[in-house]
């Protein structure tokens, strides 16, 4: 199983797209080009530095530390994070488990000022995350039978060769009425993503600014998402990735949310 964050792993999910070669030939469907998406390898775990600045219209910046893990677990993939600055976010932490089937992820917020662990509820995940650009959903594990995905054309974008996936949502209820997904044919990461409204408005598009290799993995290291309705950005930077350094998996408890690092 493979997920999507605000992280590196998350943006490798928001895109969901890795796609092998032709098989004799034939072309692929859009469906087939998300469902490769999920065997995509990303290794056991991840530890990374996240560096999150929120950017306003006026060009102003927040700027956010973040330290982070991942770890793939078979039925579940589970990741935390922890805030460590600046003052007014500083021992914050949020927790994801996406699983392996149909149960919907399971989130969780820490709030120092509160002092409690709260549970994102169903009716939340439609809210933005620590004022950026990304809501909770986005921060969870996106099903492939929960659009119809369509493979509308293969086009030449910043000189990449990429296929252009058409992702719609089969509830009418969802906050995002389609997804359109630019893939690099020639390694299979996904370039750029725009998000639609419930009115069919573009929403946002996520850019992918930098990509290195890591540990003979392809890891997204440098992301943009910009808010085309607010005038607003959030960049995602990475820094010191480690990959497969057998994080224990008593890192993800709502204890360890608390206590911090």
């Amino acid at each position: 199983m493979k997920k999507l964050q605000i992280t590196s792993v998350l943006i490798a999910i928001i895109f969901a797209i890795v796609l092998g070669p032709n098989v004799f030939g034939q072309s692929l469907t859009g469906k087939q080009i998300v469902e490769k998406a999920y065997n995509r390898p990303t290794g056991d775990d991840q530890t990374s530095n996240l560096t999150m600045t929120l950017i306003n219209k006026s060009g102003d910046q927040r700027v956010r530390k973040i330290k982070q893990f991942t770890k793939d677990m078979g039925k579940v993939e589970k990741s935390i994070m922890f805030f460590l600055s600046p003052a007014d976010v500083k021992n914050t932490s949020f927790m994801s488990w996406s699983y392996d089937s149909d149960q919907s992820d399971d989130q969780w917020i820490y709030l120092p000022a509160l002092k409690k662990t709260k549970r994102i509820s169903s009716d939340s995940k439609n809210d933005y995350f620590m004022g950026s650009d990304f809501t909770y959903d986005d921060l969870g594990d996106r099903k492939l039978e929960d659009d119809t995905h369509k493979l509308l054309r293969e086009e030449t974008i910043d000189g990449k060769a990429c296929y252009v996936v058409e992702s719609v949502s089969k509830d009418e209820e969802y906050m995002y009425s389609k997804t359109i997904t630019w893939i690099i044919k020639d390694n299979f990461i996904g370039y750029k993503k725009e998000f639609y409204d419930e009115d069919e408005d573009l929403l946002k598009i996520l850019s992918i600014k930098k990509y290195e290799e890591v540990s003979g993995l392809l890891i997204v290291t440098n992301s943009q998402m910009k808010s085309i309705q607010k005038n607003h950005k959030t960049s995602m930077v990475l820094s010191n990735v480690q990959i497969n350094t057998s994080i224990s998996e008593a890192k993800f408890t709502e204890r360890i949310m608390m206590r911090g690092l």
